[in-house]
């Protein structure tokens, strides 16, 4: 039998969920191959896992009985485990997650944005009620390989832009950058720098977005030499705001876009003899827990992390009850949280 053919018997006519059995007939070969494909397991030639994939696209798969069941399991995938971000996120998922019944899994990409092929055959073998990725993304064939499997997936604070066939949960990361600019300019600052996320991650670019926005609508020109490039961590923030610092004109404030990286601000303001807010005002983005005990208190944008992540738990779990979501694309507001790290700029 080639694998253009039908299968013979029962089902031929149908186009959508077929069996292990009728995978194999279709595809000529064994069912324990099809298995494997189906579980994620490694041992199958790529040209044989691809044509099994695109069968059971075209097909759909029907588990046995036995197997109809998820495990009571949220897997919840994120790009690192570093810092207060990850404890926000999972305090909301857990939330969620206990009322119905189900346990967290945790995995850790070690800094990568896409999962690995480890990890697809992790999540296969758990068969979990569903998959939340934290500022990471999937890859076509795996968006596949849970879609077929019937394991629903959420993206939250995405990292690129998901589109409209994934659920996905973020915050207003625009307005947020708008707020925190804007909020600088009424204290008298022209001279303002700006420390970036990196250029792939989507809340990055927004932010820097309602920036340039901001200073658009207050007739501030922007200077280039006030824009750099981040990478959301305490160290790239130290040398960036090194750089800004010393430039012959220096910044009176610094929109850090990330708690992290304002954190380094304060280092090299401290490292370079700067008092803030006296000769520089400081603006972060989180309002992660530390940033009140900091000395003087940050001034930040609230990103509501623990609220973001109980809206995609609760999106995930209705997925896998089989009922529709009212929209695939979620986004929370934000909100200027004003501390000690800004003042009127001395005229």
């Amino acid at each position: 039998m080639t694998p253009t053919q039908e299968p013979p018997g029962p089902g031929t006519t149908h186009k959508r969920s077929l069996t292990i059995a009728q995978l194999a007939e279709l595809a000529g070969v064994s069912t324990a191959t099809v298995s494997k494909v189906v579980n994620g397991r490694s041992e199958v030639a790529p040209e044989t896992r691809a044509l099994v994939e695109g069968l059971i696209r075209e097909h759909g798969y029907r588990r046995q009985r036995r197997r109809e069941s998820p495990a009571a399991l949220v897997e919840l995938v994120f790009h690192a485990l570093e810092g207060d971000y990850p404890i926000e996120i999972i305090k909301g998922v857990e939330q969620v997650a206990r009322e119905h019944d189900l346990a967290v899994v945790l995995s850790e990409l070690q800094h990568r944005h896409v999962p690995g092929r480890s990890w697809i055959e992790g999540v296969l073998g758990r068969r979990p009620t569903g998959v939340i990725a934290v500022f990471s993304g999937l890859t076509d064939d795996q968006h596949d390989q849970l879609a077929t499997r019937g394991i629903p997936l959420v993206l939250l604070d995405p990292s690129g832009d998901p589109g409209h066939q994934v659920p996905s949960v973020g915050a207003g990361n625009w307005n947020g950058g708008l707020s925190a600019t804007r909020y600088l300019v009424q204290l008298g600052h022209r001279r303002i720098g700006i420390i970036t996320g990196p250029d792939y991650a989507l809340s990055s670019r927004a932010r820097l977005d309602g920036y340039r926005a901001a200073l658009d609508m207050a007739g501030v020109p922007i200077d280039p030499d006030l824009i750099c490039r981040g990478d959301f961590l305490i160290e790239g923030g130290l040398a960036q705001a090194h750089r800004l610092l010393r430039l012959p004109d220096p910044p009176t404030a610094i929109f850090a876009c990330n708690d992290g990286q304002a954190m380094g601000v304060y280092r090299a303001a401290y490292e370079l003899g700067l008092r803030i807010p006296d000769d520089l005002s400081v603006i972060g983005f989180d309002d992660l827990p530390p940033t009140r005990w900091a000395i003087p208190p940050l001034t930040t944008i609230r990103q509501p992390l623990t609220e973001m992540a109980s809206a995609a738990t609760t999106m995930l779990v209705r997925l896998a009850q089989g009922e529709p979501v009212a929209q695939s694309r979620i986004e929370l507001g934000t909100e200027l949280v004003v501390r000690s790290s800004t003042a009127a700029l001395a005229r």
